[in-house]
Parts: C-alpha cells; structure tokens; sequence
C-alpha cells in the first residue's frame, strides 16, 4: 500500500486545496471597491413660497443638467467624492466643493430677482440647518429629473 504524504499531518492533496482557497480569497478581496468609490450625498432643495411658484430653476452638476427643482421640492445627488461644481440658471451663481466620502451636503436655491424673470441663485447651507428644512420637503416630480444616474432612486416621487 502506497503512503500518502503530509505536511503537519495533513495530506498533501488536503494542504494543497486549502492553500489554492486561500489565494483565491485574498485575490477576491482585492478585487472589491474601497470605501472611497462610495458615493456622497448632496442633497439640494428649494423652500416652499407662492411667490414664484411658478419658476423651476435648474441645478447643475459639472455642467450637466440634473434636475428642475418646484416650490418646496428636493432632490438628493449621488456623487463620487472628489471636487464638482454646482450651478443653477443664475451665471453670478455657482459652488465648487471637494466631496468627502463620510458627509452631506446642503445647497438652497433662492429665487432672485431678475428683468424678466427671476432665477436660482445657490446657497451652501450647514448640515444642522439643512437637515431640519429638509424634512418640510418633498421630492421633486419624476418629471423634473434630468439625469437619473446623478439622482439617488430612494428620494424619487413617482
């Protein structure tokens, strides 16, 4: 009878399958996104008043079109971390942040006056303040979505 080898009293063929397991679990680990691939969430609205009720101001990200924000609508970005820059249909009106993986970001849009019309002007707002504005808030109309892979499908009216 032929005596089959061991390495600590394991057989070889045993201690070999283990070995081959092992490698492939560490290259599988590899293989997944670090935590900084997560996306950041932005999270932009506009209040709710009967003036210019009727006026749906853009928001932009890195110079495309998101989203159309109504009266007391919000809508919530889904971004990679990293710098963007932020802009509605007021030009005088923009803001450029770098994105950190483990915060949120609030951004109003006011009504400005203009000739004909008025415009969105952005405004950065505290995470304390945001946050309890945010919760008189409705999402915005599936309608007014510009770009559904920047908007995170959790806050989305039907």
């Amino acid at each position: 009878m032929r005596q089959q080898r061991s390495f600590c009293g394991i057989p070889l063929s045993v201690f070999a399958g283990i070995v081959l397991a092992w490698g492939a679990a560490a290259a599988t680990a590899q293989e997944l996104p670090h935590p900084s691939a997560e996306k950041v969430r932005v999270n932009v609205y506009r209040y709710k008043k009967y003036v210019g009720k009727g006026i749906r101001p853009s928001i932009s990200c890195d110079e495309k079109d998101t989203a159309r924000l109504q009266s007391g609508r919000f809508v919530t970005l889904l971004l990679t971390p990293g710098k963007h820059t932020f802009r509605s249909n007021d030009q005088q009106s923009q803001i450029e942040l770098d994105l950190k993986p483990d915060q949120q970001y609030y951004i109003r849009i006011d009504i400005a006056v203009g000739m004909w019309k008025g415009h969105g002007r952005l405004t950065l707002v505290q995470p304390e303040q945001g946050v309890a504005e945010l919760k008189e808030m409705k999402p915005a109309d599936s309608g007014m979505i510009k770009d559904r892979e920047l908007v995170a499908s959790d806050v989305q009216s039907k």
